[in-house]
């Protein structure tokens, strides 16, 4: 998302129209879920996707028409259609796409506008809210929207009676954080909203800036997480050696950890491989909602470390989060190698996918070097 609304942002600065594709219901194997995304320009740019490249040509297309006449459009691809062969969804599944108008040069939209402050929210704010979009019903509806907050604050055009309606709903999706579409019976018929919610990226805390972590951090930026660096050590966490780290938190982990705040879709992964900062900042994050906590060391560290752990007051309930050894076995020792199980293993879990674990040979002999920034 946040490449997307760079592009957007972008766009908007250099005073082209965009359209905004989303996903709003799948079948069978289609590659993309529910809520997904595509951006496109009035000069044909894209970003984001919505089928992983199956389909992406035709939205364009599509794109541009809603462009050029003002109409939101509802599109289905599939295999049970002779055109979706042609433009390659050949997976055996199956996607509808609402196509409608984002920003219009000289044609302020406040949906537009709610939804956009929105997504600037997630990135910049970690606020979350959920849109809500009729995207069936008699055509004169289609296309109104409403962004809506934890608190039930409402934007858009849906109007007051209709968003009351909707909110309990909206709520129920913005805790589940998945996209579906519910049908409502209206005076004028009945209509289908899509309930989107607007999550802030996923957050990994990194304790201890070494040189797995600067790996680490790359990885994790790449695959859209917004990565916080905690170490009180200044030759450590520095801008220079973690360039794509959202926060440099420069104190003792414990404080750092509370400062930036962990959430349910928060990972913690333990990385400086010394007990005076380990111990603190697991002490906190074990006691989180994070979804995610893993501590770097052998076995025999680990062994220590739950001892020194429990001693210190943490539950067995709470110490059964860690995981340590931290990420899964690929066969590679290195720091690349390390860093990539580390975030495999964390994908896996926010997933919900269960992965064997363990620790590559030559580990050990990484961890003796890591004490050097």
């Amino acid at each position: 998302m946040r490449e997307m609304l760079a592009d957007i942002q972008a766009w908007i600065k250099d005073g082209k129209a965009v359209a905004l594709a989303t996903v709003i219901r799948t079948w069978g194997s289609a590659p993309r879920s529910a809520g997904s995304k595509m951006a496109v320009s009035d000069h044909g740019e894209m970003s984001g996707s919505v089928s992983g490249g199956c389909v992406e040509a035709a939205v364009t297309d599509e794109a541009l028409r809603v462009l050029r006449d003002g109409s939101p459009r509802r599109l289905s691809y599939g295999v049970a259609d002779e055109a979706a062969w042609e433009i390659g969804l050949t997976c055996g599944g199956q996607i509808d796409v609402f196509v409608e108008p984002f920003v219009v040069p000289g044609h302020p939209s406040p949906q537009s506008a709610a939804l956009l402050d929105a997504l600037r929210a997630c990135e910049t704010d970690q606020a979350p809210s959920v849109r809500a979009i009729i995207v069936g019903g008699p055509g004169e509806v289609v296309g109104w929207s409403a962004v809506i907050d934890p608190g039930g604050h409402a934007q858009g055009s849906l109007g007051d009676d209709l968003t009351a309606r909707l909110l309990p709903e909206a709520r129920l999706f913005l805790k589940a954080g998945s996209a579906q579409t519910r049908t409502y019976t209206l005076e004028a018929g009945e209509i289908e909203v899509l309930f989107d919610p607007l999550l802030p990226p996923p957050t990994l805390i990194i304790v201890g800036g070494v040189h797995i972590a600067v790996v680490l951090t790359r990885l994790a930026a790449a695959v859209g997480y917004r990565v916080v660096i905690v170490d009180p050590r200044g030759a450590f966490a520095t801008p220079e050696r973690f360039s794509e780290a959202v926060v440099l938190e420069k104190s003792w982990p414990d404080e750092g950890l509370r400062r930036v705040g962990l959430t349910s879709m928060t990972a913690v992964a333990i990385l400086s491989h010394d007990p005076k900062l380990d111990d603190p900042a697991l002490l906190v994050a074990l006691r989180s909602p994070a979804f995610y906590v893993g501590a770097l060391g052998s076995t025999k560290t680990q062994a220590q470390r739950r001892l020194r752990l429990l001693a210190a007051g943490l539950t067995e309930d709470e110490l059964s989060r860690l995981r340590g050894p931290i990420g899964i076995d690929i066969g590679r020792g290195d720091p690349e190698g390390i860093a990539l199980g580390i975030l495999t293993e964390i994908v896996a879990t926010r997933a919900g996918r269960t992965l064997a674990t363990g620790r590559a040979p030559s580990a050990r002999m990484i961890e003796r070097s890591e004490r050097d920034p």
